[in-house]
């Protein structure tokens, strides 16, 4: 799956066919028509308050395929951004997923990337990567 281009419609409704969830029932869930489900299939993108319904109803996280984007491809906060004062809830530690971690070793076996660029540009720890490397590599 990529991950740099998210388009959520089309995952929402992958996941529908999957499920084998009928239009009648999500249109029920969120209150909506059916026809304005199937306008949720075609949107790239999708409001925060509609995908944690489908979160639910479709039981997969959703929001996990941004974060994992963030991960991947945005830039490392700054010293000072991680020390500043917020009210919001802070995380403790980055969220790997099954398809994080192979994409990181396809980046190896590819030798796309170094093992010291991986730790570096995505801020991956050495001792995860190492980790994953014995327990998943083939």
């Amino acid at each position: 799956m990529d991950l740099k281009e998210i388009d959520i419609g089309q995952l929402i409704k992958q996941r529908v066919l999957e499920c084998n969830t009928s239009t009648d029932r999500i249109g029920k869930f969120l209150k909506c028509s059916g026809e304005e489900v199937e306008k949720i299939y075609e949107k790239k993108s999708v409001e925060a308050d509609v995908l944690l319904k489908l979160s639910k109803l479709l039981e997969y996280d959703f929001f996990r395929l941004y974060s994992q984007h963030l991960i991947l491809y945005s830039p490392p906060a700054s010293v000072a951004y991680n020390n500043s004062k917020t009210q919001l809830p802070s995380f403790r530690k980055n969220i790997y997923t099954k398809e994080i971690i192979e994409f990181m070793l396809d980046l190896l076996e590819t030798q796309q990337k170094s093992k010291a660029q991986i730790t570096r540009e995505y801020g991956i720890p050495k001792t995860t990567l190492y980790k994953w490397i014995t327990k998943y590599q083939k």
